[in-house]
């Protein structure tokens, strides 16, 4: 996949494009619809498959404080979208200036001469310009204008519920999972890499890999069922979320027991793929009742992933 880090500064070369827009946030079952009726439209028109997104998220700029917790970074992006099949990736870095185009400037120079876009897909809710005023209707009457053909895919609808980032977001901020994974198509993940901890855990006998995330949609607090995703391993993991009350920590952490697994992480690259929430937090009375409960806690993570496929197991230390 083709990667063009600011399209405002290279454009791109031809072959002509088939072009969609949006944040693609999660890449979810809804983003996967449309990329599919998008590569289908580019390859009968012999167009590449090409996707316009915006760096940093406009609500970065305008309203920081309602920004929204992202489901993916850049780098898990980049990775769902090949995978899915596209063979362009755009970036348009936004800037005041750009959030000022107004529509008919921004499907000229942008959809039309930076993009070199032939086709134009795009989800039923899509708007663009100054003050959000394009719409798909707008869209198609410059398209006419300009040169390129506007088509829209209508919202998916999942056990009743229209599929969105935000729909998504909802889920794993009240620990359901399940839920996320149901309009995600996949499990849920955060990627990060291994931070200094305080070393209480390895003092407890469940050593934890700290893990500084690199986007912001953190499961709510509680222990989890989950995998850890370490460079060509995948092992099973315990991961607690929150302040561990009986220890007395001021701020929400992410700690990964990664099961059988003895190699110091620090440093490392890790995806904490969740699978179930066990549990809520809890303070405990005492050390050694904390001890017991994680025991537990390990305990059924082992029997989950005994019951469900093998996951690899580390060969050696």
């Amino acid at each position: 996949m083709q990667v063009i880090e600011d399209v405002a500064r290279k454009s791109v070369d031809r072959p002509q494009v088939a072009l969609t827009i949006g944040s693609f946030d999660g890449v979810h079952l809804g983003h996967r619809r449309l990329l599919a009726e998008l590569i289908d439209i580019a390859k009968a028109r012999q167009q590449r498959a090409a996707v316009l997104t915006m760096r940093p998220h406009p609500r970065e700029i305008f309203a920081p404080t309602h920004a929204p917790n992202l489901l993916t970074c850049e780098r898990k992006k980049r990775q769902l979208l090949e995978e899915a099949g596209v063979d362009a990736l755009l970036f348009l870095e936004f800037t005041k200036d750009t959030a000022d185009l107004e529509p008919a400037a921004f499907a000229e120079t942008i959809i039309r001469d930076r993009c070199n876009a032939k086709t134009v897909v795009v989800g039923h809710d899509f708007r663009f310009g100054r003050a959000a005023r394009g719409d798909y209707a707008f869209l198609k009457d410059a398209g006419h204008a300009l040169g390129f053909s506007v088509h829209r895919v209508p919202p998916l609808f999942i056990e009743g519920e229209r599929v969105s980032s935000t729909l998504i977001r909802e889920r794993i901020l009240q620990g359901d999972i399940g839920g996320a994974e149901t309009f995600l198509g996949r499990k849920y993940s955060l990627t990060g890499h291994v931070i200094p901890g305080h070393g209480i855990g390895r003092k407890l006998g469940f050593p934890t890999a700290n893990i500084a995330p690199r986007h912001s949609a953190v499961p709510a607090q509680g222990v989890y069922v989950a995998e850890a995703v370490l460079e060509a391993q995948t092992l099973p993991a315990a991961v607690n979320i929150g302040i561990a009350p009986t220890i007395r920590q001021k701020d929400i952490v992410i700690e990964a027991h990664v099961l059988d697994f003895t190699s110091n992480l620090l440093g490392s690259e890790i995806e904490i793929r969740f699978h179930k929430r066990l549990r809520s937090e809890q303070k405990f009375s005492t050390h050694e009742a904390l001890c017991e409960q994680i025991r537990r806690d390990v305990a059924a993570v082992r029997q989950y992933f005994a019951q469900a496929e093998p996951v690899p197991r580390p060969s050696g230390g």
